[in-house]
């Protein structure tokens, strides 16, 4: 008897994939069959990609049919469908542990951006009456250098190996952290916090041209057309600002050159895998080396401003000391915690939900100091920060779109 061969594609079966086979491979059911001179035997297989295959069942047809039995083809298929679709086959993404990640990222997207509120506002605090920024930025650092330690020797986190070929790049990436965190801090001693933060909205526009220069990163129109409503927004934002001030605008602008650059450079310099820190420990070391850079600035520029006898004057000029020093703690741990947090998620999510993480947290930042400090607002400046944060929003879904190859 002359062989034949059936297949049944998976359009026509449409099965879901089995607990025993690997994933996303789509079984195929293929008939195998043997002649003899009185019958045929025919015996069902499903194959994957690997060739592997389970046997469901077998039948026989005599030599003098031309069709297959119509019920028992239904049955076998039945009983492929049954199979498949059996408890725990199904491979949905709703299962406890799927449920479970994603409740943790939302705890820690919350607590990123609490932790984010408390620290303006305690900043903004601080900064008001105690007006050197160089001596608080160090204490954050110290802070932080202090819970980096406590981190490592409980092993919460293991230590980073830290390579000869590293040194200098990570340096250079803590010297510019250093620099956007202190320039942070002058412009919140100036001008108001949302107002800081509206100007901070345009790190995108220094991140497309530090990409550009440094690493020849050519932007999509997509992208370039997503910068116009964010600098149009940070204008009209400044120009109806009632605490404009040059010395915190030109802070907070700088700020935004430095911290890109950081960013910019770390993909420059981070590129061989086997050596690449992981985001937290790099976090960690430009934190440390942040702090031991600010200690002799703070000293030069400001002198020493945490002794015994200053705050002794502070108090005689009706500063209540012990509320300060609190609030000079707290500002430190949140300082630390919440840039702690961000490099976590980071660790969990894409780069562009991060950035749109970031925006959230930027206006969420921004509603709750307005509130907080009864900032006055105009419509025209509510206008500008809408505008200059719904670029930024753009500007996150533009990365998303991939240039079309030429």
């Amino acid at each position: 008897m002359e062989s034949c061969a059936l297949t049944l594609s998976s359009s026509t079966l449409n099965p879901k994939p089995l607990s025993h086979m690997i994933r996303n491979t789509v079984p195929r059911i293929i008939p195998v069959y043997s002649s003899s001179s009185s019958s045929s035997s025919i015996s069902y297989k499903t194959t994957n990609s690997n060739n592997s295959g389970i046997f469901f069942g077998s039948y026989s047809v005599f030599n003098n049919s031309s069709l297959l039995s119509q019920k028992r083809v239904h049955y076998d298929l039945a009983v492929v469908r049954a199979t498949a679709s059996a408890p725990g086959t199904s491979g949905e993404s709703t299962t406890p542990a799927a449920i479970g990640r994603t409740l943790k990222l939302a705890a820690m997207f919350g607590v990123w951006y609490l932790l984010n509120i408390y620290f303006n506002i305690f900043n903004k605090q601080v900064l008001k009456v105690f007006p050197y920024p160089t001596t608080v930025t160090t204490f954050q650092f110290g802070c932080g250098t202090l819970m980096v330690f406590i981190m490592w020797t409980l092993k919460l986190h293991p230590r980073p190996q830290v390579y000869k070929s590293q040194v200098v790049p990570v340096l250079m990436l803590a010297m510019a952290h250093t620099m956007g965190n202190l320039l942070t801090n002058i412009s919140l001693g100036k001008v108001a916090v949302s107002f800081t933060h509206t100007i901070k909205a345009m790190e995108p526009f220094f991140t497309v041209v530090f990409s550009a220069l440094l690493l020849s990163e050519r932007p999509t129109l997509w992208v370039v057309s997503s910068l116009v409503p964010i600098v149009g927004g940070v204008a009209l934002a400044s120009f109806s600002e009632a605490s404009f001030n040059w010395i915190g605008f030109g802070s907070a602008m700088a700020s935004n050159v430095t911290n890109q650059s950081r960013n910019v450079l770390s993909k420059k310099f981070m590129v061989r895998k086997e050596e690449a820190l992981d985001n937290i420990n790099l976090f960690s070391l430009m934190t440390i080396i942040s702090f031991f850079l600010l200690i002799p600035f703070a000293l030069v520029l400001e002198g020493f401003k945490l002794s015994p006898e200053y705050l002794q004057f502070a108090a005689s000029q009706g500063v209540n000391v012990r509320d300060l020093c609190v609030k000079f703690v707290l500002t430190g741990i949140c300082f630390h915690s919440y840039q702690q947090v961000s490099y976590m998620i980071l660790q969990m999510v894409s780069p562009v939900t991060h950035a749109v993480g970031n925006c959230v947290k930027r206006v969420v930042v921004i509603v709750s100091s307005v509130i907080f400090f009864q900032t006055p607002v105009s419509p025209i400046n509510s206008l500008g920060t809408g505008l200059a944060l719904a670029g930024v929003f753009l500007y996150s879904k533009a990365k998303r779109i991939k240039p079309k190859a030429a």
